[in-house]
Protein backbone atom coordinates (compact mmCIF):
# COMPACT_ATOMS: atom_id res chain seq x y z
CA UNK A 1 0.00 0.00 0.00
CA UNK A 2 1.11 2.99 -0.73
CA UNK A 3 1.65 5.63 2.02
CA UNK A 4 -1.21 7.64 1.28
CA UNK A 5 1.23 10.62 -0.21
CA UNK A 6 0.55 12.51 3.36
CA UNK A 7 3.35 14.07 4.60
CA UNK A 8 4.12 14.21 8.42
CA UNK A 9 6.18 16.92 10.03
CA UNK A 10 8.26 15.83 13.16
CA UNK A 11 10.71 18.70 15.39
CA UNK A 12 11.29 20.98 18.23
CA UNK A 13 8.57 23.24 18.69
CA UNK A 14 9.77 26.85 16.92
CA UNK A 15 11.60 24.35 14.18
CA UNK A 16 8.99 25.98 11.80
CA UNK A 17 6.35 22.49 11.48
CA UNK A 18 3.42 24.85 10.94
CA UNK A 19 5.20 28.14 9.18
CA UNK A 20 6.43 25.39 6.61
CA UNK A 21 3.81 22.97 6.39
CA UNK A 22 1.20 25.33 5.33
CA UNK A 23 3.49 27.06 2.47
CA UNK A 24 4.73 23.27 1.47
CA UNK A 25 0.80 22.49 1.28
CA UNK A 26 0.18 25.15 -0.96
CA UNK A 27 3.02 24.35 -3.31
CA UNK A 28 2.03 20.56 -3.70
CA UNK A 29 -1.49 21.50 -3.34
CA UNK A 30 -2.09 19.46 -0.51
CA UNK A 31 -4.33 20.10 2.55
CA UNK A 32 -2.70 21.32 5.99
CA UNK A 33 -3.57 19.61 9.07
CA UNK A 34 -2.19 21.25 12.22
CA UNK A 35 -2.52 18.28 14.73
CA UNK A 36 -2.10 20.67 18.10
CA UNK A 37 -4.75 22.92 16.82
CA UNK A 38 -6.84 19.69 15.74
CA UNK A 39 -6.42 18.67 19.71
CA UNK A 40 -7.47 22.22 20.52
CA UNK A 41 -10.49 21.85 18.37
CA UNK A 42 -11.85 17.99 20.16
CA UNK A 43 -10.79 19.00 23.58
CA UNK A 44 -12.51 22.36 23.34
CA UNK A 45 -9.74 24.35 25.32
CA UNK A 46 -6.05 25.18 24.72
CA UNK A 47 -2.85 23.24 25.16
CA UNK A 48 -2.00 25.44 27.89
CA UNK A 49 -4.69 24.79 29.61
CA UNK A 50 -5.13 21.12 28.86
CA UNK A 51 -1.59 19.94 30.23
CA UNK A 52 -2.31 22.47 32.97
CA UNK A 53 -5.61 20.36 33.83
CA UNK A 54 -4.39 16.91 32.50
CA UNK A 55 -1.27 16.76 33.47
CA UNK A 56 2.33 15.81 31.43
CA UNK A 57 0.65 12.24 31.28
CA UNK A 58 -3.14 13.35 30.47
CA UNK A 59 -1.76 15.55 27.53
CA UNK A 60 0.09 12.58 26.18
CA UNK A 61 -2.56 10.34 26.38
CA UNK A 62 -4.80 13.13 24.59
CA UNK A 63 -2.22 13.74 22.04
CA UNK A 64 -1.58 10.02 21.31
CA UNK A 65 -5.03 9.21 20.83
CA UNK A 66 -5.76 12.38 18.55
CA UNK A 67 -2.73 11.61 16.45
CA UNK A 68 -3.38 8.31 15.94
CA UNK A 69 -7.11 8.58 14.42
CA UNK A 70 -5.94 11.16 11.54
CA UNK A 71 -7.39 10.05 8.60
CA UNK A 72 -6.53 12.11 5.67
CA UNK A 73 -4.99 11.72 1.78
CA UNK A 74 -2.84 14.39 0.06
CA UNK A 75 -2.31 16.57 3.34
CA UNK A 76 0.91 17.97 4.96
CA UNK A 77 0.90 17.61 8.84
CA UNK A 78 2.55 19.31 11.17
CA UNK A 79 2.61 17.80 14.19
CA UNK A 80 3.54 18.97 18.04
CA UNK A 81 7.11 18.55 19.39
CA UNK A 82 5.62 16.03 21.76
CA UNK A 83 4.33 13.52 19.86
CA UNK A 84 7.21 11.18 19.30
CA UNK A 85 6.34 10.23 22.92
CA UNK A 86 3.57 8.87 21.64
CA UNK A 87 4.00 5.33 20.61
CA UNK A 88 0.56 4.69 19.45
CA UNK A 89 0.63 7.92 17.28
CA UNK A 90 4.25 7.61 15.93
CA UNK A 91 3.53 4.50 14.19
CA UNK A 92 -0.05 5.42 12.63
CA UNK A 93 1.18 8.59 11.12
CA UNK A 94 4.54 6.72 9.84
CA UNK A 95 2.16 4.48 8.37
CA UNK A 96 0.11 6.99 6.48
CA UNK A 97 3.24 9.24 5.33
CA UNK A 98 6.50 10.04 4.94
CA UNK A 99 7.71 11.48 8.07
CA UNK A 100 10.04 14.66 8.02
CA UNK A 101 12.34 15.78 10.66
CA UNK A 102 12.86 19.30 10.93
CA UNK A 103 16.58 19.63 12.87
CA UNK A 104 17.64 22.54 14.30
CA UNK A 105 20.63 23.17 16.80
CA UNK A 106 20.12 23.70 19.86
CA UNK A 107 21.54 27.53 19.81
CA UNK A 108 19.10 28.02 17.20
CA UNK A 109 16.11 27.24 18.94
CA UNK A 110 17.14 29.05 22.18
CA UNK A 111 17.06 32.29 19.76
CA UNK A 112 13.58 31.48 18.19
CA UNK A 113 12.13 30.42 21.36
CA UNK A 114 10.47 32.31 23.78
CA UNK A 115 8.20 31.27 26.38
CA UNK A 116 7.65 27.69 26.75
CA UNK A 117 4.90 27.37 28.59
CA UNK A 118 2.87 30.01 27.17
CA UNK A 119 3.80 27.81 23.76
CA UNK A 120 2.33 24.89 25.13
CA UNK A 121 5.44 22.87 25.28
CA UNK A 122 5.31 19.67 27.62
CA UNK A 123 8.27 19.60 29.86
CA UNK A 124 8.17 17.52 33.15
CA UNK A 125 9.20 19.42 36.44
CA UNK A 126 12.59 21.37 36.16
CA UNK A 127 13.65 20.37 32.59
CA UNK A 128 15.10 22.49 30.75
CA UNK A 129 15.23 23.61 26.62
CA UNK A 130 18.89 21.34 26.31
CA UNK A 131 17.24 18.38 28.21
CA UNK A 132 14.05 18.38 26.32
CA UNK A 133 16.29 18.65 22.87
CA UNK A 134 18.77 15.52 24.21
CA UNK A 135 15.67 13.86 25.31
CA UNK A 136 13.82 14.63 21.93
CA UNK A 137 16.49 14.49 19.33
CA UNK A 138 17.13 10.31 19.33
CA UNK A 139 13.59 10.17 18.98
CA UNK A 140 13.12 12.27 16.07
CA UNK A 141 16.32 10.77 14.29
CA UNK A 142 14.16 7.18 14.98
CA UNK A 143 10.64 8.05 13.53
CA UNK A 144 12.32 10.17 10.58
CA UNK A 145 12.10 9.23 7.23
CA UNK A 146 13.77 12.00 5.82
CA UNK A 147 16.20 14.95 8.36
CA UNK A 148 16.32 18.01 6.39
CA UNK A 149 18.39 21.05 8.67
CA UNK A 150 16.78 24.34 9.15
CA UNK A 151 20.00 25.55 10.47
CA UNK A 152 20.91 29.10 9.35
CA UNK A 153 17.57 29.22 6.39
CA UNK A 154 14.93 30.94 5.68
CA UNK A 155 11.87 29.83 5.16
CA UNK A 156 12.08 29.94 1.24
CA UNK A 157 15.23 27.84 1.99
CA UNK A 158 13.72 25.50 4.10
CA UNK A 159 10.70 24.77 1.68
CA UNK A 160 13.44 24.27 -1.50
CA UNK A 161 15.51 21.91 0.27
CA UNK A 162 12.72 19.66 1.47
CA UNK A 163 10.81 20.16 -1.91
CA UNK A 164 14.08 18.79 -3.87
CA UNK A 165 14.45 15.94 -0.98
CA UNK A 166 10.79 14.87 -1.91
CA UNK A 167 11.34 15.09 -5.43
CA UNK A 168 14.43 12.85 -5.65
CA UNK A 169 13.00 10.43 -3.24
CA UNK A 170 9.83 9.88 -5.95
CA UNK A 171 12.06 9.81 -8.86
CA UNK A 172 13.68 6.75 -7.25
Amino acid sequence: MKKQNNIVLIGMPGVGKSTLGVVLAKVLGFQFLDSDLLIQEQEGRKLSRIIEEEGYKGFQNIEDRVNASIDVIHTVIATGGSVVYCKEAMEHLKKIGTVVYLHVSLEELQKRLGNLKGRGVLLKDGQSLEDLYDERTPLYESYADIKVSEEGKDLEESLQALLEILENRNNK
